[in-house]
């Protein structure tokens, strides 16, 4: 006698269904990424590929990751059960990922660990559900890296940064889009970095340069900047609670926080209301600093020739500088502004800084600039109990040598 299939056979028959589904390619992709020998290239097919796990490849060399194109083949992990990130790469030497997108992932997009040789062309990394705290922390996401590229690759609604470049050495990041993230793009302890072509918008942050403590990569510098497009970052801060980059105000085009010899040039830096450049200490986030190593000063940084454009608007009000700056200049804040704090290492007797580690300022469309001079002015740096600002740039109107061209061997 047949029985009659249930609704809730139909169910589990459904849901055996789409497991041997997720496990068929998750498994089939798996196996080749332990199997790759070297010179191999490994194609996704076209379509969306759903998957339970995090795909791994450890210490290879000489490998490719190939997709259709940036919206043809699609690995979601909307479903992720195991792991956190969607794709980990350690230890290899000369990867290739190109023209394929990462979704929904627990954690970050791609992590690519203490790898020298990683390029990244016509990839993307998105969250599917927009700017969430749940969403994973990094897009994509080099760290303890040599020779970086990136190139005409996208991140969409990162809780922490879009497109990252950590404690890496030689990088050229170019040509890519960031929206709907804390940050957009950043490059945090790592030298010998171009980063230009770009379109950082509609994120918290545009573009961030900085130096943090408590890593294995202490310090970072020889940063370039240029001809990028950063505009209207203006999204409310949305990272999760404790996160560093929790304290960058809505409303930042380009900060630095942190580090030495940054050269920012030829960007369009437009509509982002609270800062359009920044260049701060590490004294501005008041947490404490308890890495014997680490040099929370910035020196060195040179900003010419940029376009700022900044219609008449008010900062945001859900962070203390926000408050401070609209009290003081309401809808027509500086466009670059300094915390005023020196290297104590790079002033002779007088406090002034010696020129070749000063902040210099010049040729810029449109700029107005703003020196907080917390060391003197805040008992804390949000709480003015005098609140006169300098205004007067001529101090750091100087002029650096050019950083040298980042070289990678990808």
């Amino acid at each position: 006698m047949m029985k009659t299939i249930t609704h809730n056979h139909q169910l589990l028959f459904c849901f055996l269904f789409l497991s041997l589904s997720f496990a068929g390619f998750e498994k089939e992709f798996q196996t080749k990424l332990i199997l790759a020998e070297l010179g191999d290239t490994l194609k996704i097919p076209s379509g969306t590929q759903n998957l339970l796990g995090t795909l791994s490849l450890d210490g290879k060399e000489n490998i490719v990751i190939s997709g259709n194109g940036i919206d043809e083949s699609i690995l979601s992990f909307k479903n992720q059960e195991d792991g956190s990130e969607g794709l980990r790469i350690i230890n290899c030497k000369n990867i290739r990922l190109e023209n394929f997108t990462i979704q929904d992932t627990k954690g970050d997009g791609i992590k690519v660990q203490e790898t020298d040789g990683i390029s990244m062309v016509n990839v993307k990394a998105e969250w599917t559900n927009g700017p969430n705290p749940e969403n994973g922390a990094y897009g994509l996401y080099p760290v303890q890296c040599r020779n970086v590229v990136i190139d005409n690759c996208k991140s969409v609604g990162a809780s922490d940064a879009g497109i990252y470049v950590g404690q890496s050495v030689n990088i050229v990041l170019k040509n890519s889009e960031a929206y709907h993230n804390v940050a957009g793009i950043e490059i945090e302890n790592s030298s010998n970095a171009d980063v230009f072509g770009n379109n950082s918008r509609h994120n918290t942050g545009g573009i961030l340069i900085f130096d943090l403590p408590d890593l294995i990569v202490k310090k970072g510098q020889n940063v370039r900047v240029f001809e990028n497009l950063v505009e209207e970052n203006n999204l409310d801060n949305f990272a999760p609670p404790g996160n560093i980059v929790g304290t960058v105000p809505a409303g930042t085009g380009i900060l630095v926080l942190a580090t030495s010899n940054v050269e920012i040039y030829n960007n369009r830096i437009i509509n982002n209301k609270s800062i359009g450049a920044g260049i701060v200490s590490y004294f501005m986030t008041e947490l404490p600093v308890t890495d014997s190593l680490y040099n929370p000063y910035t020196s060195a940084i040179h900003i010419h020739d940029n376009f700022f454009e900044r219609r008449k608007q008010i900062p945001t009000l859900k962070h203390e500088i926000g408050t401070l700056l609209f009290l003081k200049f309401g809808r027509d804040v500086p466009d670059i502004i300094y915390d005023g704090m020196p290297d104590p290492q790079f002033t002779n007797s007088n406090g002034e800084i010696f020129p070749e580690r000063n902040l210099c300022i010049q040729k810029n469309s449109n700029a107005d600039f703003l020196n907080l001079e917390i060391d003197k002015n805040f008992e804390k740096w949000y709480t003015p109990f005098f609140s006169r600002f300098s205004q007067d740039v001529s101090p750091y109107n100087c002029e650096l040598p050019p950083l040298k061209e980042a070289l990678t061997s990808q």
